[in-house]
């Protein structure tokens, strides 16, 4: 079955959020759907895994499924460019609900919400304190405010964050903005480089190839800005807040970037009463972004879930 896609724009903080509205084949718009908001991995945007694969799959399961561009990110408006702050990630998809409650099709009482890859704990991280969200999904999510500490700061977070404070000082009077690419430029490059972790690999391969490549998938971040993210945790308080019915998917090919342990890690700690945890034995981290069977895979699982709570 086919889906329609809509583009749309609407205000957040002080700029433009652009989304696709994807659309069941048999949309009806005197009908009330439920709907749910797809949010796109760090360095990633609409156009890839969180909209043209799931957001694209739930929308041919009868569900309104809208995926945005991240603030500052994208076709999305915000300055500067490439800030990947967990804060403004969060309330991006509460703009998303809030646009979502606009619509004369959208129950409002049945909202649900999905993410991929950071995007992922970023949706955790959402629901825990927008109780508009009645049910949620992780996709092989990692939480960025870990990673970033780790090995995005190769262990080293407080040299990581001295030098943030030079830059953005740097900035501040006038310097050019240091914008980081969070992975090579190539496969190849990489293996030159000695990399050898499958996460990074992966990555590269999917966002630096035909395969994934998209203009606005930038996987750029504006160093200065990345110091926010240390002090973040897209798990604090899930013992007590994450009370909605929750599902996590995971590969078990671990990786680098950690979803296999951030997976267990919240499915463990979630006060929801109705945890799931979906483990796509064989699969990686990056297959769960568009390999036709380990998508599948999530999808049979995904799609019940949400029918049975939204």
């Amino acid at each position: 079955m086919s889906t329609t896609i809509q583009h749309v724009t609407y205000r957040n903080l002080g700029w433009d959020t652009a989304a696709d509205i994807y659309l069941p084949a048999d949309f009806d718009p005197s009908k009330a759907y439920p709907a749910i908001v797809s949010t796109h991995p760090i360095g990633s945007c609409k156009e890839q895994t969180s909209g043209n694969v799931y957001a694209a799959g739930l929308a041919r399961a009868g569900f309104i499924a809208i995926a945005f561009d991240a603030s500052f990110q994208g076709a999305s408006g915000g300055q500067p460019r490439y800030i990947e702050d967990p804060a403004m990630r969060v309330l991006d998809i509460r703009f998303a609900i809030d646009y979502l409650l606009t619509l004369p099709y959208v129950d409002p009482e049945r909202i649900g919400a999905i993410g991929v890859c950071g995007g992922g704990a970023y949706t955790i991280h959402a629901a825990m304190t927008d109780y508009r969200i009645k049910a949620l999904a992780s996709v092989t999510g990692v939480n960025f405010g870990r990673l970033i500490r780790e090995g995005f700061s190769n262990f080293d977070p407080v040299s990581a964050l001295h030098a943030m404070a030079k830059q953005r000082s740097a900035e501040a009077r006038g310097e050019a903005r240091h914008v980081i690419n969070y992975l090579p430029a190539s496969t190849a490059e990489a293996q030159q480089n000695g990399i050898s972790d499958i996460d990074v690999l992966e990555a590269t391969e999917y966002y630096k190839s035909p395969r994934g490549q998209q203009p606005n998938g930038a996987t750029s971040g504006l160093f200065s800005f990345n110091s926010a993210a240390f002090g973040w945790d897209a798990f604090l308080h899930a013992e007590v807040l994450l009370t909605q019915p929750l599902m996590v998917v995971i590969g078990d090919k671990p990786g680098g970037f950690g979803a296999y342990r951030d997976g267990l890690e919240i499915h463990g700690r979630a006060a929801s009463k109705d945890k799931h945890l979906v483990v796509a034995e064989g699969w990686s981290h990056y297959d769960l972004y568009d390999r036709d069977e380990p998508v599948a895979l999530a999808m049979a699982q995904l799609l019940p879930f949400f029918q049975k709570y939204l």
